[in-house]
């Protein structure tokens, strides 16, 4: 007989309980050949008596690899190891090594790495931040969002709550979201024209896929970006096979004359261009605002040269020099715009609630490509939020958060002006969560990002906002996520450590 003592290691301390150890540990005997096809196991007396088990325990795994297939019960013979199983070539097994197979960090198959998807994602920091510009979740209007969470399953069927929705979204949110686009930014929307997405990141993720077609064997499609901009959206275009080219960004936005002669360009090389990227509002990551006269300058070559411009529209809500320039897809006649945003900025991050605003026949190919990765959203969220906007408690919270972000950029303004002068040079932005600031070269910002996080303050380290090729010196440093007071203690640790 097998020394079952010596393979099978039971820890009672493990919160597995050890009927299911015992299973595991003969099933991995059997798989690596130490156990072979028609041997017949220990009675279940005598095991749970080498073991010192009770003996229900031992009744149970066998029960359990019965019922899996490696066991088999002959009436009056006893348990055996199933006779069906194909010859395993015996293995060792050094003691401690029952419950796994290989090192968990490493596959035995190969498979495709992406390098444009090498960047990390990082979590939000819970201490002193001067994040990448994120929204205050203690803002977020939660007990709101509970009482319609409650409401949604006190009317109705449970059957249409609970079952399978629209693929493009809840129907009462993208009939609330349209209403609030059309109003606030002069869009003419209805419902057909918004497909409801897990964030914007998913809304840029299908918008990729759809519009772009990889090159076979060839370049892929031309997309342009600014020098600086989203890495986040640059991994999409990249995934989706395009091939990237840039044009200077300046204090007024994209350069659209450098934009235009890269059309033309492009257009005698036959490889024209076939989508341009954008930030129009608060470009990312320098928070400038494209000026009026390149926004429409930018429409015409997407016309005339028959580009489709996506529009990320990422914290639109919060502008705070008067009203905000209405977006380019308000101004667009001609179907050029995808104009995708999100409500993840005004919410908190953990409410994935994005959108798709464009003609109709896209945005029913864009929720046909959707169901491949995701066949619906989350529709209590949706209804949540819709309802938040029917009853106008989103709008509020829209102006409370406004004026809490409005008072905490110019308190940050006012204190990297007097604690940093001669560190840290910015432009106090119009609009939008962060503050771009650009640090003098003799200060190493991935270095100090270091030796912040170490005295207990996230900075980021403003490395993949970087051209290819080029070193600004310089980061997003958010003000919306913290409290006046907090802002005055990050200020103070980058005080000390300058």
């Amino acid at each position: 007989m097998l020394p079952f003592k010596t393979l099978l290691h039971l820890d009672k301390t493990l919160p597995q309980p050890i009927f299911a150890q015992l299973s595991e540990q003969l099933g991995q005997l059997i798989r690596v050949g130490t156990l072979t096809a028609g041997q017949r196991l220990p009675g279940t007396r005598q095991l749970a008596d080498l073991l010192n088990l009770h003996r229900q325990t031992v009744v149970a795994a066998y029960d359990d690899l019965l019922a899996q297939g490696w066991l088999e019960s002959r009436a009056g013979s006893g348990t055996y190891v199933a006779t069906h199983l194909p010859d395993m070539k015996p293995q060792s097994i050094s003691a401690g090594e029952t419950n796994h197979t290989h090192d968990n960090r490493q596959t035995g198959f190969s498979f495709i790495r992406s390098p444009e998807l090498v960047r990390a994602v990082m979590a939000s920091p819970s201490g002193l931040r001067l994040d990448d510009g994120l929204p205050d979740a203690r803002l977020a209007p939660l007990d709101e969002l509970g009482r319609a969470y409650r409401s949604y399953f006190r009317w109705g069927s449970v059957q249409a709550h609970v079952g399978y929705g629209d693929t493009k979204g809840h129907p009462l949110l993208r009939e609330e979201l349209s209403r609030h686009l059309n109003e606030t930014r002069g869009l003419r929307t209805t419902p057909d024209n918004v497909l409801i997405t897990r964030g914007s990141i998913m809304g840029l993720f299908l918008t990729c896929q759809v519009v772009l077609r990889p090159g076979r064997g060839t370049a892929g499609e031309v997309v342009v970006t600014g020098e600086t901009t989203w890495a986040g959206a640059t991994m999409n275009l990249r995934r989706a096979g395009a091939t990237l080219r840039t044009v200077p960004v300046d204090a007024h936005g994209l350069d659209v004359d450098a934009l235009g002669q890269l059309c033309e360009q492009q257009q005698q090389d036959n490889q024209p261009v076939r989508m341009v990227y954008v930030t129009p509002h608060h470009h990312y990551p320098t928070t400038v605002t494209l000026r009026a006269d390149r926004r429409v300058r930018l429409l015409q070559l997407a016309e005339q040269y028959g580009f489709a411009v996506l529009e990320d529209d990422y914290d639109y809500d919060y502008h705070y020099l008067g009203r905000p320039i209405l977006p380019l897809a308000s101004a667009d006649r001609r179907g050029m715009v995808v104009y995708v945003g999100s409500l993840t900025k005004s919410v908190a991050p953990a409410f994935r609630v994005g959108y798709v605003v464009a003609p109709t026949e896209l945005i029913d190919e864009l929720a046909r490509f959707r169901r491949i990765i995701d066949r619906q959203g989350d529709a209590v969220l949706e209804y949540a939020i819709g309802q938040l906007f029917h009853t106008g408690e989103m709008k509020r919270h829209f102006r409370k958060s406004l004026r809490a972000y409005h008072a905490r950029r110019d308190h940050l303004c006012a204190l990297l002006a007097s604690e940093l002068p001669d560190a840290v040079q910015f432009q106090k932005p119009d609009g939008g969560m962060a503050v771009w600031a650009t640090f003098d070269r003799s200060i190493d910002v991935a270095e100090l990002s270091v030796r912040a996080e170490r005295a207990g303050l996230a900075i980021s380290p403003g490395l993949t906002h970087n051209p290819p090729g080029s070193l600004l010196n310089s980061t997003r440093l958010g003000f919306a996520s913290s409290t006046e007071e907090e802002l005055e203690r990050a200020v103070e640790v980058l005080r000390s450590l300058l």
